[in-house]
């Protein structure tokens, strides 16, 4: 048994259902929403439900967390004897908060920090911290922990089935995804994130429900053989909630008795740049 006491810091990107949090006693540094009206730290001040309800009448922008929260965060680490901290970071293909803790981490001397890159987003990050604390419960040092998340990054993926680019266009979150799709073929496109964590187009599909099958379909054959596995349904706004509902079964049917089944709401970081209708289906491969 390691001896070490390791603390998990995650960005609120990393969409990491607050359950878990709970369970796992985990830190988060809120990323910040920004509105005409002030700025908001995801989750905190504002939740999802309530970012959906407001996209229609305003876009706002996405910020790093503060160095503030991020400094607090660790005073608590500190406070409760933790020597080790593993922060989880979304893509920094996609956001520069993975570089902004790392700057961070660098000009603190008394806490030994590793900060993680996902290469990911929402629970494709999520993942890789959840692992993470139950490598630690189990008991794992921090060397091979560092090792082995580093081992597992390529191993987790999902798959997002959006309603529309209208969002990742106007926040410029783009990425390698084609704007190409013509509303009138009614392409619906299929998005993840790539080897270096930058979106791109897996693939484009005619129609809703066309869709929704292809998600499910590309979820199946990145588990391919594997044993052992963690998998993820995820929705954004009412739209997006219902229709992973609606594929919930088929998921489970497909991918059976997960180590880990975990369902819910997109965040606000990542609802701001793909808006509502999203539906994801993400597997992290364990064996």
């Amino acid at each position: 048994m390691s001896t070490d006491k390791i603390a998990i810091l995650i960005d609120s990107g990393t969409d990491v259902p607050p359950k878990l949090i709970e369970k796992y006693h985990m830190f988060v540094a809120p990323l910040r929403i920004i509105f005409s009206d002030g700025e908001y730290d995801d989750g905190i001040d504002l939740k999802a439900q309530e970012l959906y309800q407001r996209l229609p009448h305003e876009i706002p922008k996405t910020s790093l967390p503060s160095a503030e929260s991020v400094l607090h965060a660790l005073d608590q680490i500190r406070a409760e004897g933790y020597n080790k901290v593993l922060v989880v970071t979304i893509s920094s293909g996609l956001s520069g908060t993975h570089n902004m803790l790392t700057l961070l981490a660098s000009n603190i001397k008394d806490l030994d920090i590793y900060v993680y890159d996902t290469r990911n987003i929402a629970i494709g990050s999520g993942f890789s911290a959840i692992q993470a604390a139950e490598y630690i419960a189990e008991g794992m040092d921090w060397h091979t922990l560092k090792l082995t998340l580093i081992a597992q990054t390529s191993k987790s993926k999902v798959f997002y089935c959006l309603d529309t680019l209208e969002y990742l266009q106007k926040g410029g979150r783009i990425g390698l995804v084609t704007a190409m799709l013509g509303t009138a073929l009614n392409l619906k496109p299929i998005i993840s994130c790539n080897a270096e964590g930058v979106y791109y187009t897996v693939a484009k599909v005619r129609g809703r429900q066309q869709s929704l099958k292809k998600i499910i379909d590309l979820a199946v054959k990145f588990a391919g053989s594997a044993k052992k596995y963690n998998i993820a349904l995820i929705g954004s706004g009412q739209m997006g909630l219902n229709d992973a509902a609606s594929i919930r079964d088929e998921v489970l049917k497909r991918l059976p008795n997960p180590a880990m089944f975990i369902e819910g709401e997109l965040g606000c970081c990542l609802g701001v740049h793909v808006g509502p209708g999203l539906v994801g289906v993400g597997v992290q491969i364990l064996d």
